[in-house]
């Protein structure tokens, strides 16, 4: 939003909230003077994620339960889903009976996406066939599936407003 505009609409609306990433501005006006004039105050308030606000992830399909399940959160298409080190979270889960569950904790209001895969030999990342495609199961937030490569970010998309979120996301092999 322009300056221009927070500054109308702190004119016309007092007091009025703006969420700038995690940022909240409160712009407050205040007629005082001999000329009418109008002075803006703002006060900044930086939001804090709750130690409530967890997304969990229920992982389920898993062909057996050697090694281990690797899950990433994702706040953008950027890197989405494959360089999970540029992921905002990370998490892993043992396999018990084809089942693994995936905690982030003290997640910010947004919009995120979730990538999960199977790291059967426990090595850390995915491992890959002839062309790149996965030797391991993989799976993402929404069911998203790629199409000749990983599914896209807002595919998997979706919003979150704090609070405790379940997702259930099912592996697939290829």
């Amino acid at each position: 939003m322009k300056p221009t505009t927070v500054l109308l609409l702190a004119l016309a609306f007092p007091p009025v909230l703006f969420h700038f990433g995690d940022t909240a501005t409160i712009v407050t006006s205040e007629a005082s003077g001999e000329n009418g004039l109008t002075f803006l105050r703002a006060t900044l308030t930086q939001v804090q994620p709750s130690s409530n606000d967890i997304i969990r992830v229920e992982i389920d399909g898993l062909r057996n339960d050697k090694g281990q399940v690797l899950c990433a959160l994702f706040s953008s298409a950027t890197d989405f889903p494959k360089k999970t080190d540029k992921a905002v979270a990370r998490a892993k889960s043992v396999i018990s009976q084809g089942h693994a569950s995936c905690e982030f904790r003290g997640v910010a209001a947004g919009r995120y996406a979730v990538s999960v895969f199977h790291d059967e030999n426990s090595n850390g990342k995915l491992d890959t066939k002839f062309m790149g495609i996965p030797s391991e199961g993989v799976g993402a937030s929404n069911g998203a599936k790629g199409h000749l490569g990983p599914p896209k970010f807002d595919a998997a998309a979706f919003p979150y407003s704090g609070g405790r979120l379940e997702l259930k996301i099912t592996i697939t092999y290829l």
